[in-house]
This record gives structure tokens, C-alpha cells and sequence, in this order.
């Protein structure tokens, strides 16, 4: 038996991250869709079936620059592998991957407020690019949406970074975008849904309790990032790999 140590860059965790991770920003991704919607004219955004290809529009071109930076993250994990070694490169990834996501799950929790100056590491860039997105306003139709998504994709993060230091442990720049790609169709459901079942959302995202469930489940994740060979399904036979 061997320890698939690539299991941490599993792709259905990084859906697992998305999915309970987007709850919790709730209230910021609902005020950019708020901002997109507010900007559409009164006739489209006051019916849904025609305000929907606006909001998937915007949420494709959100996940399309996570997969983007999931490639950067790939690239600057593979470069960090070449320089001190494959095997204690990764190792080395892989712990600062699990630290990273501790962090997050603190944050989530409540636990750890301080987790959010991560933020700031994007700051410079956020500032660079985001006035392309405010010329984007008022969006006039769906490509534009994806557009404006893929600007407003690149807003300072903790919890996108958490899902970045995981990508950086996949290995290469295609598995690394693939992290990202399945962690933003993680983040989907939810932040589709503002405005579907914004209610239910709401309520969910500032009840602490299951604030601190979320937060646990990335603890969780963060151990087997730090620990692979904890997981079951981590382990794969010599059959399987020969």
C-alpha cells in the first residue's frame, strides 16, 4: 500500500471547500451581484428568468479567473518543488497549505478575526484592475456580466487564498486550475442563489453555530492536508498504481 499524496489537491474537496466556504461570504458576494443587478434596467432585473443569464454570466467569469489563478498558484508551486526538491517541496506545500486553511477555519468560526489581514496580500493588484471593473457599469448585457465577473473574481480573498494554497499542492499548472475551477463550481449554488432564496441564505451565513461547523469542517481539511495518510481515501494499492 502507498499514500496518494496528492490526495489534498482532491478536486472534490476544493467543491467541498467552495460549497460550505461561500455561505459565509454571503453578504459580500450579495452586494456585488446586488451592484451588477442594481446597474441592469428596471425590465430585466425585475424578472428572473431574464436576470439569470446576467448572474451566471457574472459567476462564470468569476470561476474562470479562480481557475486563473489556480494555474499561478500551480506555476509558483511547481517552481518552489524545482528548487529544493519534488518530494520536500510538496511536503512543504502541503503544511503550508494545511496552516493557511486552519487559518480560514478559525475565521469562519469566529475564533480567529485576525485571519483577514491575509486580505492585504492582494491589495496591490485589487487596486490595479478594479477600476476596469467599475467601467463595466452599467452592465448592458450577459458578456459584459462575465467580464465584470472575472474583475471582480480577483477581490481580496482569505478564503479564496486558502483554496489557492491548496492548488499550489496539486503538482502542476492544469491540476492546480482544475482545484480552482471545482472549488468556484463549490461556490456556485450559493451565490447563485442570492436572490432566488436570499432569506434562507441570509440566515444561514449569520447563525454562529453554523458558522463554527463550517469552520471546523476546514480544520478538518486542513489536517488531512497536513496529515494525508490519516484519510482513507488517500491510500491506493500497487495494483492501482503499476
Amino acid at each position: 500500500m502507498e499514500f496518494d499524496l496528492a490526495f489534498t489537491s482532491s478536486y472534490l474537496v476544493a467543491f467541498a471547500m467552495g460549497l460550505f466556504s461561500s455561505l459565509h461570504c454571503i453578504g459580500m458576494c450579495g452586494s456585488i451581484i446586488g451592484t451588477l443587478t442594481l446597474s441592469l434596467k428596471p425590465e430585466i432585473r425585475n424578472e428572473k428568468k431574464r436576470l439569470l443569464p446576467f448572474v451566471f454570466s457574472y459567476n462564470i467569469g468569476r470561476i474562470s479567473s479562480y481557475t486563473i489563478a489556480g494555474g499561478l498558484a500551480g506555476g509558483i508551486g511547481s517552481l518552489l518543488t524545482l528548487s529544493i526538491g519534488d518530494i520536500s517541496g510538496h511536503r512543504l506545500l502541503q503544511v503550508l497549505s494545511a496552516v493557511i486553511m486552519t487559518g480560514a477555519g478559525l475565521y469562519i468560526g469566529g475564533w480567529f478575526p485576525r485571519f483577514a489581514y491575509i486580505e492585504k496580500v492582494g491589495l496591490r493588484l485589487w487596486k490595479i484592475i478594479e477600476p476596469f471593473g467599475r467601467k463595466l457599469i452599467p452592465v448592458k448585457n450577459p458578456l459584459q456580466a462575465y467580464f465584470f465577473g472575472m474583475i471582480w473574481g480577483w477581490l481580496p480573498c482569505g478564503l479564496i487564498y486558502s483554496a489557492l494554497a491548496l492548488a499550489a499542492t496539486a503538482g502542476d499548472i492544469q491540476k492546480s486550475a482544475l482545484t480552482m475551477l471545482f472549488f468556484g463550481m463549490g461556490t456556485l449554488p450559493a451565490v447563485m442563489g442570492v436572490g432566488i432564496m436570499t432569506g434562507l441564505l441570509t440566515r444561514l451565513s449569520r447563525m454562529q453555530r453554523f458558522k463554527q461547523i463550517i469552520g471546523l469542517f476546514m480544520i478538518i481539511l486542513a489536517l488531512l492536508a497536513a496529515l494525508p495518510w490519516l484519510n482513507p481515501m488517500a491510500i491506493t494499492s500497487h495494483t492501482a498504481l503499476h
